[in-house]
């Protein structure tokens, strides 16, 4: 799964990196702590061209009353995102790319603490999760909302977490927005053995108003 990442691209970056025309109300950047509910930067297709937008992380289904109605939908899985009716129309008609820098996963020791993980790409490329998207509204109240889609963890990946994000390569960001026709399903695997690596982090990131560079910086384990 993915349930907290960093971004440390700027915004003007991204939309150049993107061919995307960017919002004015786009998040704060850098962010070494984007947590479930915040605002997040996303690329998707609006009209007939790329957006760079802010989308809350955390997809709200239309029949949710409320923002806290349900379940906090920040992952869909790939394997039955095509089936479940929160996500399928979106995963038909409304799929986004993501940008990050990397993100966090966490295992625990004997005693059940949890030990946090930055993960990041081997290369030094930009890291991009597929993403879906929904409009919610109710009540006067309306919002762009976004879940990471997750798939089985390669093998590399498991000795951390048995899932991990469907991660994009610049040739497939066209087919998973839909610019490129039918095939955006075959891109929902796991990432390449030598795609990414990862390193222990200090616990302050457990905590979601934790902050700065700091957070993802190596430490002896």
């Amino acid at each position: 799964m993915c349930g907290r990442f960093a971004v440390t691209l700027p915004s003007d970056a991204m939309a150049q990196l993107f061919s995307a025309q960017p919002a004015n109300d786009l998040p704060d950047v850098p962010n070494y702590n984007v947590c479930p509910t915040n605002l997040v930067h996303t690329i998707s297709i609006q009209g007939d061209q790329r957006r760079l937008a802010p989308m809350r992380w955390g997809f709200l289904p239309h029949w949710y009353k409320a923002t806290n109605a349900g379940p906090l939908l920040i992952n869909a899985r790939s394997e039955t995102i095509a089936e479940k009716p929160a996500f399928k129309a979106a995963c038909r008609e409304r799929r986004c790319l993501i940008p990050a820098t990397g993100f966090y996963e966490w295992t625990k020791d004997e005693e059940g603490n949890r030990l946090p993980w930055y993960i990041f790409p081997e290369q030094d490329d930009p890291l991009v999760f597929a993403g879906v998207w929904q409009d919610w509204e109710r009540d006067g109240q309306s919002l762009r909302t976004c879940a990471i889609v997750t798939c089985t963890a390669n093998q590399t990946m498991s000795q951390i977490h048995h899932r991990m994000p469907v991660i994009l390569k610049e040739p497939d960001w066209a087919k998973w927005l839909g610019e490129e026709g039918h095939g955006a399903a075959t891109l929902m695997t796991a990432a390449a053995e030598n795609a990414l690596s990862f390193y222990r982090v200090g616990t302050e990131v457990n905590s979601n108003r934790a902050s700065g560079a700091a957070l993802c910086a190596p430490i002896d384990a």
